[in-house]
């Protein structure tokens, strides 16, 4: 039969009650406790709601069919764990074949890897320090739940596992966050789009299914090394290419200096070294930019015009300047458009073979973090030195390059030299001992905290792109995709 919870899930309703002296149970006030209250309130929902509901029989039917389909839903997933209950699969007696717990039995003090395959799960096992560190490796990728009804996500095998080796149990009411076996839960997946999945469906089921998990502070993203830098018998690892353009830019500036045309001026050490990092992350903003249409030389430029504002884009007679500027060095075409939204110019470039591509220098692009932030790093390059740049080596002749970008890849290539940089393409590639040193050692490790912040914007987030409905998901990627900074193809 329809019970209460059946009837009322997924629906918001807001009652508005205004109270001289109102009650509050618990700390969180999220009920009312005002006792005379409540019958005036189930009164008035009671004759309002029948009323509305006979005079729109069509309403009525579909909250009644929601309520039927939310019942059968619950008799299923109870039929689902009744069955699962008795062929003892979500309870503790019978721990899954595949984890390798741990010999320590207080929670506080146990983790639990929950690892992405059988061939990481086996360097996993043999890495561990068994006194405190368990491992559970899924085979490929869970059930997606935030998709799946309760009924079918129980059937799925990897994440009857995984419940069974947690201890909490699942639903309403079996779950009980006070049994969870482990008060570390880290999830360790590979540091590629697939691993990248995962991890985004794992952290969908906690979000969803055990929430106190995360609010709790249990649950642990691992931060494998994407690389090993090898010297003779020395190795040092780095998380990611951020990391490792570092480590080649201090190498390089231990070894070289470069003097300036402008003042011949030397920049060595940490001179240099500031100044290649300020060309290295130009050069990530630039590639950003690239995505909007725009090439390297059309983006300088805008900057060496000061295109920088809306005051700009407001003077008919600037844009029209910058038109002809462009057209005459760029090899483009250009028109100029108005933008009554914004109450400004813009120039829409068309260049590249027969105009195939196409860019739009507008309120977006100069408003976009990305320029603003390419303005600063463009001006600060340009008071530490300008091309041609003179590379001096220890006993060997000094070298010319006109670019800071040939500057950059000839120093970076000098730093290559004499190392070996090896890129982990997953978890399985690392022996056990290179495992243990760099992703579970809790003396050298790095884990990243999983925290909910706003609990609004994350159910929103889950719903938007875990969600069954496309039309949200592709409205989300159609207005972010060219700020995404992670991207693979």
């Amino acid at each position: 039969g329809l019970q209460g919870d059946d009837c009322r899930e997924g629906v918001s309703a807001i009652v508005s009650v205004r109270l001289s002296n109102p009650q509050f149970e618990g700390q969180t006030k999220t009920k009312l406790g005002n006792s005379e209250v409540k019958g005036l309130v189930e009164t008035l929902v009671n004759d309002k709601l029948g009323s509305y509901l006979e005079e729109n029989p069509t309403v009525a039917k579909k909250i009644l069919t929601k309520a039927v389909e939310a019942a059968r839903a619950r008799d299923a997933a109870k039929h689902a764990r009744d069955i699962a209950r008795r062929k003892g699969a979500l309870t503790e007696a019978s721990l899954p074949g595949k984890l390798a717990d741990c010999q320590e039995s207080d929670p506080a003090r146990r983790e639990l890897f929950i690892v992405e395959g059988d061939s990481a799960g086996g360097s996993a096992k043999q890495a561990r320090d068994r006194r405190f560190q368990a491992v559970l490796p899924l085979k490929g990728k869970i059930l997606n739940v935030e998709k799946a009804r309760f009924d079918r996500m129980l059937k799925s095998e990897e994440i009857r596992t995984m419940i069974t080796a947690l201890g909490t149990g699942i639903g309403r009411d079996e779950y009980n966050i006070d049994r969870l076996r482990y008060h570390k839960v880290i999830i360790m997946t590979d540091a590629d789009v697939d691993g990248s999945h995962i991890r985004t469906l794992l952290l969908t089921f906690f979000y969803r299914m055990m929430p106190d998990v995360v609010q709790r502070g249990y649950l642990y993203l691992a931060q494998p090394p994407l690389f090993r830098i090898g010297r003779g018998k020395n190795a040092l690892y780095v998380k990611d290419e951020a990391g490792l353009d570092d480590f080649l830019i201090k190498r390089t500036c231990e070894a070289n200096k470069v003097k300036t045309t402008d003042g011949g001026r030397f920049l060595e050490k940490d001179q240099l070294y500031l100044f290649l990092c300020t060309l290295v992350d130009y050069n990530r903003v630039v590639n950003r930019l690239q995505r909007r249409g725009l090439n390297r030389f059309l983006i300088e430029s805008l900057i060496r015009k000061n295109v920088k504002d809306k005051h700009f884009l407001q003077d008919k007679n600037s844009m029209n300047d910058l038109a002809c500027d462009l057209v005459s060095n760029g090899d483009c075409k250009a028109e100029l458009v108005r933008d009554e939204e914004h109450n400004i110019f813009e120039l829409i470039l068309k260049y590249g073979r027969n105009g195939t591509k196409q860019a739009r220098i507008g309120w977006q692009l100069i408003s976009s973090p990305d320029f603003q932030r390419a303005i600063v790093l463009w001006r600060k390059m340009s008071s530490q030195g300008t091309p041609p740049f003179f590379v001096y080596q220890k006993d060997k002749e000094c070298i010319s390059v006109d670019s800071k970008e040939a500057l950059l890849s000839f120093l970076v290539r000098d730093a290559k030299k004499g190392i070996s940089i090896q890129r982990f393409k997953g978890l399985g590639e690392m022996n056990p001992a290179q495992l243990w040193e760099t992703t579970m050692d809790p003396d050298r490790r790095t884990l990243l905290n999983i925290r909910v912040e706003d609990l609004f914007e994350a159910h929103d987030i889950f719903t938007v792109l875990m969600g069954g409905e496309a039309e949200p998901r592709r409205n989300f990627i159609e207005k972010n995709a060219l700020d995404v900074q992670r991207l693979d193809i």
